[in-house]
């Protein structure tokens, strides 16, 4: 058998975290067809198929999920070579996820100075809820993200943030309704169980009028005054106001990162120290703005 490429086990990594070759291609560079053909090729030469195709994509096999394992451990070893040999420059691609309020409020600053030292590491961008990142982390599709967590004295917990209840002025009219509108991310977010423990421990009535996956949407529904918004102090924009004064106390949650793998490359590592270090002094105001 022929020696393995280590560009083409990069490639097939890819592929199996995104899940989708045309996705993978975009990132690599490549034509979709001449990555199906790497994708034959490396097949062909381990006897072995690696990858289930679907109408919907592509997921790895058995033989497939053990050769990303080792192929991922081969290729962060190969990265961590080549940064101590080539000194304090780091090179190598890190998927990084990161709630969207996060990534409004903290990541501009926390990426700005990143990059600034390690110009050569390429940094792709997830944002989605803490329960969106965890199975992509599992599936090895990002390499590390910031994360959510309900409990803010938890030990991993590097910053606390507060949710506030906020609305398009300091006192709305929407306060008095027998029925209070929210406008509330997905169910099984943290301020969407946050906003609902509350009002019901405070018994106060209330519906969730809106639903919005998006931290813009619900910026909008908040600024045209059609509900009251749950959103983190740090993502609060300037011309919306927090409306806590008459409402139920909403608590504090940690923020915390993870990491897809025990041993991740220097580059990740580098970015986790990064981020641990700058994440607890940034002001709490930083980037939290909307057009």
């Amino acid at each position: 058998m022929d020696l393995l490429d280590l560009a083409l086990l990069r490639n097939f990594a890819i592929v199996a975290r995104t899940g989708s070759i045309s996705l993978a291609a975009l990132q690599i560079g490549r034509t979709q067809s001449a990555l199906s053909m790497q994708m034959k090729r490396l097949e062909d030469s381990l006897g072995q198929s690696l990858l289930h195709r679907t109408g919907s994509g592509v997921r790895p096999t058995v033989s497939g999920e053990r050769l990303l394992a080792h192929a991922e451990s081969l290729l962060a070893r190969h990265d961590e070579m080549l940064a101590d040999l080539r000194g304090p420059a780091l090179r190598g691609t890190i998927g990084l996820g990161c709630p969207e309020d996060y990534s409004i409020a903290y990541l501009p600053a926390l990426l700005r100075s990143f990059c600034s030292v390690h110009p050569d590491v390429e940094l792709q961008m997830t944002c989605a809820p803490t329960v969106e990142l965890r199975p992509l982390l599992q599936r090895r599709q990002i390499d590390v993200a910031l994360i959510s967590l309900a409990d803010p004295h938890d030990a991993e917990v590097i910053r606390r943030e507060r949710f506030d209840w906020v609305a398009s002025q300091a006192r709305p009219a929407l306060l008095d309704l027998p029925v209070l509108p929210l406008a509330l991310s997905a169910p099984t977010t943290l301020d969407h169980r946050a906003a609902r423990d509350a009002m019901e421990s405070a018994g106060r009535r209330h519906r969730v009028a809106f639903a919005s996956d998006s931290l813009a949407g619900l910026v909008a529904i908040a600024r045209a005054g059609q509900a009251i918004s749950v959103l983190t102090r740090a993502a609060v924009p300037p011309d919306l106001k927090v409306v806590s004064d008459e409402l139920p106390t909403l608590p504090e949650i940690g923020i915390a990162l993870e990491f897809a793998e025990r041993r991740p490359s220097a580059a990740v590592r580098a970015l986790g120290a990064h981020v641990r270090e700058l994440l607890p002094s940034l002001s709490a105001r930083i980037a939290a703005r909307f057009p």
